[in-house]
């Protein structure tokens, strides 16, 4: 039941994401383009698993997307929107298709599944 609701929000996140990235005239193309991005963060595992899942964390959870949409929403800079609704969108996905936050053992090892 937990991965079911897990699942529904990142849906939820995804296209309220979405919607207001395109409802705010951005680009399809920049969006597309960058939604994968934040996948980045997986370089950390060629550290070691302590430090790649430290780091992916870091960029998979809430907190800095939206650090950065509250300053772009309130002083209207758009590169700040852009990248919070893309950042916040990405996470969406990621919850939505199963992947979740790593634990330090294995970077199959989530807290929505086992990949």
């Amino acid at each position: 039941m937990n991965q079911i609701l897990i699942r529904i929000e990142g849906f939820v996140v995804l296209a309220l994401s979405a919607y207001f990235y395109l409802s705010s005239g951005y680009s399809w193309g920049l969006f597309l383009l960058l939604l994968l991005f934040p996948d980045i963060f997986m370089l950390g595992y060629a550290f070691n698993k302590k430090v790649g899942a430290y780091v992916y964390n870091l960029a998979h959870t809430f907190p800095i997307p939206l650090l950065l949409l509250l300053p772009g929403l309130a002083y209207s800079i758009d590169v700040l929107i852009m990248i919070g609704f893309i950042w916040t969108a990405h996470i969406g996905m990621d919850r939505m298709v199963g992947y979740g936050l790593k634990y330090e053992t294995d970077f199959k090892e989530t807290h929505i599944q086992r990949l």
